[in-house]
C-alpha cells in the first residue's frame, strides 16, 4: 500500500511540477504584494497622512465621476490608517471591463489613471497565480484558466495528504535531519523534513485555494448562463444618497462593525453595500466577514449580515481568506506563508531530481546486467 501511495505521489508531482512551481513561487512573493506594490509604485500606493482626517464620500464620489465620466463605481476598496491608498474599481461605460484607480482620500486626488486590473507587475502575478494567464485566451474555453487552478489546487493538497501518509510516523523525525555525503541522500532527506514542516500549510493553501478558483469558476458559469455581464451604460444608484450618513449609519447597525469595502450596484435591483469587519472571537475573521445592505435609489436600509450569527460553515469559510493569504498573524504569519511556499518550490525540485537520479540508476543497473551476460 505504502509504495503505491509512494508512485501515485511521485508521479503527481511530476506531472504538475511547473504549474506547482508557478502557484507556490508566485504565491509566496503576493503574500507581500502590499509591500512589493510599495517600492514598485511608491508614489501611486503608498501614503503618509498618519493621523489625518480623510475626505467624506459625499465629496470623494462626485469627484471620481466628475474626473473619469467613461466610467462607474463599481466597488471601492479604503483604508483608515493613512498609510494606504484607496483603491477604486471602475466599469467602463457600455463594456464589462474593469479598471482600477489609486485614490488619495485625504485630498481628492486620483493618483493614476484608470488601467486595467492585471497591469501592475503584482496584479499580473496574481493573474498568473490563479489562471496561468490562461483565461479568455481560448474563444471555446474561456474559463480554461481557473478550471487549471482547480485541478492543481486538488493535485496541492492531494501531494500534501500523500505526503503525510507516506511518512505518518513523522512526528518521529519531525527535528531530524540525516547528513550524507552522498547529494541524492542528503537531497531526499531535506525533502522528508521540509515535506513534514510545510504539509499543514500545504494543506490550508491548497484547500483554500480550491475554494476561491472554484467560487471564481461558478460566479463566472453563472453569468455566461445568464447572457453574460450585464452592460453598464448609466449610473445603477442615485446621486441624492447621503453616502456619509451611509457609513456611518452603518457602523450603527452591528457592534464593532468597521466599513472596509463599498460594492456600488452594478446591475437593476442590486443594493448597496458595506463590507466590513467585525470583533468575536474568531482570529481568522476576514476584513469582509459582515455586510450592510441599503436600497439603490433610496439609500433606505436594507439588511445585515452578521458573521457571528452565522453558522460554523460559513465562519469557516469567511477564515478562508486569511489563511490563504497568511495575513491573520501579520508579518509572522506572512513570513511563515512566504517561506512555506518556496520551500514549497523546492520540494517540486528536489523530488524531480530524486525521481531522475533513480531511473538513471535503474538504467545504469539494467544496462550493467545486460553487459554481464553478453560477457
Amino acid at each position: 500500500m505504502r509504495k503505491t501511495l509512494f508512485k501515485f505521489h511521485n508521479y503527481l508531482a511530476l506531472v504538475a511540477v511547473i504549474p506547482l512551481l508557478l502557484i507556490v513561487l508566485t504565491g509566496s512573493l503576493l503574500v507581500f504584494k502590499f509591500e512589493l506594490d510599495s517600492v514598485l509604485m511608491q508614489e501611486i500606493v503608498a501614503l503618509d497622512r498618519q493621523g489625518e482626517t480623510r475626505l467624506g464620500f459625499n465629496e470623494l464620489i462626485p469627484e471620481i465621476n466628475q474626473n473619469f465620466p467613461k466610467y462607474e463605481i463599481g466597488s471601492w476598496e479604503f483604508f483608515n490608517e493613512g498609510d494606504e491608498a484607496d483603491r477604486v474599481y471602475l466599469i467602463k461605460k457600455g463594456s464589462e471591463h474593469w479598471y482600477k484607480v489609486h485614490l488619495d482620500p485625504y485630498s481628492g486626488e486620483a493618483l493614476d489613471a484608470p488601467v486595467p486590473l492585471n497591469d501592475s507587475l503584482t496584479d499580473w502575478l496574481l493573474e498568473l497565480h490563479y489562471t496561468f494567464l490562461l483565461n479568455d485566451v481560448f474563444e471555446s474555453m474561456p474559463h480554461l484558466g481557473v478550471i487549471l487552478g482547480l485541478v492543481f489546487a486538488v493535485v496541492l493538497c492531494a501531494l500534501g495528504v500523500t505526503g503525510l501518509i507516506i511518512y505518518r510516523k513523522f512526528w518521529k523525525k519531525f527535528f531530524t535531519l540525516r547528513w550524507d555525503k552522498r547529494m541524492t541522500a542528503m537531497i531526499r532527506s531535506l525533502h522528508r523534513l521540509f515535506g513534514i514542516w510545510c504539509s499543514p500549510v500545504l494543506l490550508i493553501i491548497g484547500l483554500t485555494g480550491l475554494y476561491f478558483n472554484l467560487i471564481v469558476y461558478l460566479e463566472e458559469v453563472e453569468e455566461h448562463a445568464d447572457g453574460g455581464h450585464y452592460i453598464v451604460t448609466e449610473r445603477m444608484y442615485n446621486d441624492q444618497i447621503d453616502f456619509d450618513a451611509l457609513y456611518i449609519d452603518s457602523q450603527t447597525r452591528m457592534e464593532s462593525f468597521r466599513p472596509t469595502f463599498l460594492l456600488m450596484p452594478t446591475e437593476p435591483g442590486f443594493s448597496i453595500t458595506f463590507f466590513g469587519e467585525i470583533s468575536y472571537a474568531n482570529p481568522f475573521a476576514s476584513q469582509y466577514s459582515s455586510t450592510v445592505t441599503y436600497a439603490a435609489d433610496s439609500g433606505e436600509f436594507q439588511a445585515i449580515y452578521d458573521i457571528r450569527d452565522a453558522g460554523i460553515v460559513s465562519q469557516s469559510v469567511d477564515s478562508f481568506r486569511e489563511l490563504h493569504f497568511g495575513n491573520f498573524g501579520g508579518l509572522a504569519s506572512k513570513l511563515i506563508w512566504c517561506i512555506a511556499g518556496l520551500v514549497m518550490g523546492f520540494l517540486a525540485i528536489s523530488g524531480s531530481y530524486m525521481w531522475a537520479s533513480r531511473k538513471l540508476k535503474t538504467r545504469k543497473t539494467s544496462t550493467l546486467a545486460v553487459v554481464e551476460i553478453g560477457v
